[in-house]
């Protein structure tokens, strides 16, 4: 009998120590999403008429955000009543090998938005790429010069999971350059 009674005692003890904790919740991690790090944008301008007339323009802080100072930071010098096909290029030089920032941004076209706010160039800016869901991206556009002026060119690569919706407002900003304009 006392064989049966420890054989029971010890088969309550083995299935009670399989029960499955229904406590413990397995969570999965959250995911995360970060900002991008950009040390360099250069816009490059191709004109419509004539694709051997080119002109890059390009701002470049090495270390990043923060630290020192940029080292390059051009004007964007166009001609005047034109229309120019124009592509940024973003990188992250603080990463060895360098990091083209422009690929992420195109894997993750739905979470970014190139944002352009012209002043007194007289320029206009239409984006011609379009992400998944058929929303602006802006890695790719047309730019349009009026007459010989001067002004300024803000372009904001603008960081937006889950809340993009073609517009500048929702997310953060991953660069952000006013570049100085001369339209001749």
């Amino acid at each position: 009998m006392r064989h049966y009674l420890i054989s029971g005692l010890f088969l309550i003890a083995l299935i009670s120590a399989c029960k499955k904790d229904d406590d413990k919740v397995n969570n999965p991690p959250p995911i995360v999403n970060e900002q991008e790090i950009i040390t360099t944008m250069t816009l490059h301008f191709v004109d419509s008429s004539n694709s051997a007339n080119s002109y890059s323009a390009t701002f470049r802080d090495p270390d990043g955000d923060g630290g020192a100072n940029y080292d390059i930071f051009d004007s964007i010098k166009l001609e005047a009543n034109k229309t120019w096909y124009t592509t940024i290029i973003l990188l992250n030089e603080t990463a060895n090998p360098v990091d083209t920032i422009s690929h992420d941004v195109l894997d993750e076209a739905d979470e970014h938005l190139v944002c352009f706010t012209p002043s007194g160039t007289g320029a206009s800016v239409a984006i011609t790429d379009l992400d998944g869901n058929n929303l602006p991206l802006g890695l790719q556009s047309t730019w349009k010069t009026g007459s010989a002026g001067t002004g300024t060119m803000q372009v904001i690569l603008r960081h937006q999971p889950g809340t993009k919706d073609g517009t500048c407002t929702p997310g953060e900003s991953d660069i952000d350059v006013t570049f100085p304009v001369v339209v001749e």
